[in-house]
């Protein structure tokens, strides 16, 4: 197995609030839920190599799915909220010349954030779909600031003539399923392709821009 994300360590292996059991018992089922998913991951499985007796687990968390949720929810309250759109804010207060250097800018900024917490990333791809309260966690956290702000950006550039005249979640949609279908691709789907990842992310922008922008 892959080693922790980074901020997975940052989070729960200097937490002073868990017991060490605990921090065992979390890694890994991270690592678990991250490879096997969450449906197909048990609990003797994760106590197995946690090191522990499966009844550690439930003495800590009544079912699987309060594991799930105390995994996912305070890294999205605590940490990876904060962290997006602190990051995401470097990006979107920049004043970039283009709405082209804008997309080129949050690309990368985007994967040099998931490149480093991959399975965590893995996790909320899986189940977000599939749990309804992580997927209002996620919208609360995270998804409506980061689209709040998305907006502005895009009007901006709508109103200096560079994008299309159309509503701005439109852009948004498009923008995103066209970043994160890469993300997706290159990391979880077929991370064992010799990928060539500027030509790919510049090949990336110029099909989005090829669908917005006002010169074509």
């Amino acid at each position: 197995m892959n080693g922790p994300d980074n901020l997975i360590e940052e989070i729960f292996e200097q937490s002073d609030e868990l017991t060490e059991k605990q921090k065992k018992i979390i890694l890994a089922a991270v690592q678990a839920f991250a490879e096997k998913g969450y449906a197909s991951t048990s609990t003797s499985e994760i106590a197995k190599n946690a090191g522990v007796a499966e009844g550690t687990i439930f003495r800590h968390y009544k079912t699987k799915k309060d594991l799930l949720y105390s995994i996912i929810e305070p890294m999205l309250r605590k940490f990876i909220a904060p962290l997006v759109i602190k990051d995401m804010e470097k990006v979107l207060k920049k004043e970039h010349a283009t709405f082209e250097d804008f997309l080129r800018a949050m690309i990368e900024n985007r994967i040099k954030f998931l490149s480093k917490n991959m399975l965590l990333f893995k996790i909320l791809i899986q189940e977000i779909p599939f749990q309804p309260e992580l997927k209002e966690l996620f919208k609360e956290h995270i998804g409506t600031k980061v689209i709040e702000r998305f907006t502005e950006v895009v009007e901006h550039y709508q109103k200096k003539g560079e994008l299309i005249d159309v509503p701005p979640f439109q852009i948004i949609r498009l923008t995103a399923s066209a970043i994160f279908g890469y993300i997706i691709v290159r990391n979880l789907l077929l991370p064992e392709l010799d990928w060539d990842d500027k030509e790919e992310i510049e090949r990336t922008i110029q099909m989005i821009m090829h669908g917005i922008s006002t010169k074509k």
